[in-house]
């Protein structure tokens, strides 16, 4: 059985408040996009390993225990009887880039194996096992636009559609440290909420609607910034790092052509929306 992770674009992010416990208080939209890894599930028969991993695509660095796919396998396999596994994945989605791919990747295992073994999970319960994994797991099971507060892990359903349009992702070889742009961002309340402000036309989303990340991401990586400006040139409608980055989307109204011409070795695709 196979089944393909999705990813995902912030739509705005404002950091309200650090919390005491060190994590941050945040509010975003996240809205699915159709940039995929593929994964499948077979038995091992007649084996002794719990599990075997095959990974392809994108090289993934680190002991597969760290994999969160392997994760969400032991973290169900505490509650149901589940068969020895080998697990292929194709890495599609670029990693560290703000587009949730290990995250994604987690949640789908999770949907896959109750498929897959007949584990009877509701959505809810699915969710709550997710969310055990990572904040903004949870958001992958049902994989609809969703406004997330909390440290992203506290999700309310909106009412978001985008369809027909076309985002560009531009992803530069550039490593952006979590926690280094959470250390230089200042919190603050906004005075709209982003759920108020996706509602004023997507032509005006450009002045109200911002990623608080970009400020010192942008300082210390120029040529991120440089790739908004140019997807700004090439006609988007809005643009934006996603997440912590380092990836920037732009949002267009048409189809953009040689979309790869513009940003030289940097990691390109365009993806129409859902």
């Amino acid at each position: 059985m196979i089944t393909f992770p999705n990813a995902k674009i912030n739509l705005g992010l404002n950091i309200i408040e650090k919390c005491p416990d060190g994590y941050h208080n945040l509010e975003t939209i996240f809205y699915p996009i159709h940039l995929e890894d593929a994964l499948e599930v077979v038995p091992l028969k007649d084996s002794q390993q719990e599990y075997d991993l095959k990974i392809s695509g994108t090289p993934i660095e680190g002991d597969a225990e760290n994999n969160l796919v392997i994760k969400a396998y032991r973290l169900l396999k505490q509650d149901f009887t589940l068969p020895p596994i080998h697990i292929y994945m194709y890495k599609h989605i670029p990693m560290g880039a703000g587009l949730g791919g290990g995250s994604s990747d987690a949640a789908f295992m999770i949907k896959l194996l109750n498929e897959k073994f007949s584990l009877g999970m509701n959505n809810a319960q699915m969710e709550n096992y997710a969310a055990r994994l990572g904040a903004d797991c949870a958001f992958f099971i049902q994989d609809r636009p969703v406004f997330a507060t909390g440290i992203g892990n506290i999700m309310t359903p909106i009412d978001l559609s985008l369809k027909g349009m076309y985002v560009v992702l531009v992803k530069p070889d550039i490593s952006v440290s979590t926690k280094e742009a959470y250390s230089k961002v200042s919190p603050q309340r906004p005075s709209q909420s982003l759920p108020e402000l996706i509602k004023h036309p997507i032509e005006e989303w450009k002045d109200l609607i911002v990623n608080d990340f970009e400020k010192s991401v942008f300082l210390a990586h120029p040529e991120i910034a440089a790739i908004k400006d140019k997807l700004y040139d090439m006609g988007a409608v809005y643009a934006s790092m996603s997440g912590s980055g380092s990836t920037v989307y732009g949002i267009f109204k048409e189809s953009v052509p040689y979309v790869d011409e513009h940003f030289g070795e940097c990691f390109c695709r365009i993806r129409e929306l859902e």
